[in-house]
């Protein structure tokens, strides 16, 4: 088996980049590629064909890869929680929530099994292996029950690519100390320094390269500039970066503390008239043209910091002025009257008001919801074919009766009615689809209502879906650090000089 791994100094160097690009590169050398995370934690998942769970990073590395996405590409997704602990996603499947201290003694031996057996079937499908870290190789406390860096790099024999991330400062010290604190038959097959996130004159830090390269014997692969693409990321730490740009539209997408699928605001974010800006519980909601309450693992304990910091009533203030509120997922569930949690599933048992936006009762259950959907639109377009996911343990009940008490009115927006609400205003959305921002009629329907409340002309709604927009940045990630890696060099060394399987 032909593999590649990469490992990175720190987290958010830019192991998930490398690793995207490099899958397409080699994809587009006539290499059936296959990205690979042994272990992940991450909020942003993805749901397959099969209805499996995975990281939502490795399914873009599988799309660079031009290859469809599947569970063996990330056989272990961890997923935090609000009580400290983590729900374990074995092979795609719920195996139970623990602590970090018990994971190991439950999940370590378990976990390692289904690595192996991951990569196997891996080996059998696919020519190209290129495998991605977590975190860094050389955290001195977890490096002997770590699962995901060198393990796997010992495991498969694979030439290793160590990335760093200069825009943190230290970077030099960052390389020399990762090294130095890897074992020798570790630091053995490290083939290649890479690094990433360069702001400034490429020979003003020649002098560097030269001395790394002379201090360690270990290459240079490249060094990649700062870009500005906005890219898939795992964690939240990459809602910091985002940029302000000029817009029509401002769309406030509320921070929470274990905000999940973020992923679901990237066809936003890629609009040019748009601008997507995430607002933490603690700040003023100010007068952004929508509000959007993401999806979240942890519906109540977020809604519990929604009401502490005052941006509960905020939201309400503003959807009682006419404001339009949107919620996905978790976020959908919040807006509702109640939510249940009557096994303590996401650490918080009881039973909780929530923004009462809704006449929705929620009840948290052991059974996840793991489904890939395609239905038809009712609103705010009629009869547009909508693909998404399902992706969550509530069962949500909309409860006309109470509705028409209060004299409002809501209609369904799919033709499944359980996928999502929309009242008689058009100002209150909520729906269970992740994904549903990456329907490009769809989505310019909904951003030409907010349009329109502005005075602003209507965009063509005849787009294509965002999927063909993320191909085009996939394709630009990979011009843009091919340009600045030498991949051939590193190829010819260490893996394979001919250009076909």
């Amino acid at each position: 088996m032909k593999a590649i791994m990469v490992v990175g100094t720190t987290s958010h160097a830019g192991k998930s980049l490398l690793v995207t690009a490099l899958c397409r590169l080699l994809s587009r050398r006539g290499w059936r590629v296959a990205p690979f995370k042994g272990q992940n934690m991450a909020l942003n998942a993805y749901v397959t064909n099969s209805g499996t769970e995975m990281g939502y990073a490795q399914a873009v590395q599988a799309w660079a890869a031009k290859v469809p996405p599947q569970v063996d590409m990330n056989p272990i997704l961890l997923k935090p929680q609000a009580d400290m602990t983590s729900q374990v996603v074995l092979r795609g499947r719920v195996a139970g929530s623990t602590t970090a201290k018990d994971y190991y003694d439950k999940f370590f031996d378990t976990g390692w099994q289904a690595i192996q057996e991951s990569l196997t079937r891996l080996t059998q499908d696919f020519d190209f292996l290129v495998c991605e870290g977590a975190g860094s190789p050389a955290e001195i406390n977890l490096k002997h029950r770590d699962l995901t860096n060198m393990r796997v790099a010992k495991h498969l024999k694979a030439p290793t690519i160590l990335i760093a991330d200069i825009d943190r400062g230290g970077v030099f010290a960052h390389v020399v100390g990762t090294l130095e604190l890897l074992e020798p038959d570790e630091r053995a097959l490290i083939k290649g320094i890479v690094i990433n996130k360069f702001r400034g004159q490429p020979e003003l830090l020649q002098d560097g390269l030269d001395w790394l390269q002379q201090r360690t014997g270990i290459p240079v692969l490249g060094v990649i500039p700062w870009m500005d693409q906005v890219f898939p990321a795992e964690d939240s730490l990459s809602l910091f970066e985002r940029r302000s740009k000029p817009s029509d539209v401002t769309v406030a997408v509320i921070r929470l503390p274990r905000i999940s699928n973020f992923t679901d605001f990237e066809p936003l974010e890629a609009e040019p008239s748009v601008q997507v800006k995430y607002i933490s519980p603690k700040e003023s909601l100010g007068y952004p043209d929508a509000v959007v309450l993401p999806g979240t693992k942890t519906s109540i304990a977020d809604l519990l910091v929604l009401q502490r910091t005052g941006m509960a009533e905020a939201i309400k203030d503003y959807a009682t002025a006419g404001g339009t509120v949107m919620g996905i997922c978790g976020g959908f569930q919040i807006m509702g009257q109640l939510l249940a949690d009557p096994e303590g599933l996401e650490g918080q048992g009881g039973r909780y008001r929530g923004l009462g936006l809704f006449p929705l009762r929620t009840v948290i259950t052991q059974q996840k919801v793991a489904r890939q959907r395609t239905v038809s639109s009712r609103y705010p377009q009629e009869g547009l074919p909508i693909f998404g996911y399902e992706l969550h343990q509530g069962r949500t009940q909309l409860v006309l009766s109470e509705a028409q008490e209060n004299g409002s009115s809501y209609e369904f927006l799919f033709d499944d009615r359980g996928l999502g609400v929309v009242d008689s205003t058009q100002s209150l959305w909520g729906t269970y689809l992740h994904g549903i921002f990456d329907n490009g009629a769809w989505r310019r329907a909904w951003l030409n209502r907010l349009r329109q409340q502005r005075g602003l002309g209507s965009l063509p709604t005849g787009v294509p879906n965002y999927r063909e927009q993320r191909e085009a940045i996939l394709d630009a990630v990979a011009d843009a650090v091919g340009q600045h890696l030498d991949l051939e060099a590193f190829l010819s060394q260490h893996t394979v000089t001919d250009s076909t399987p």
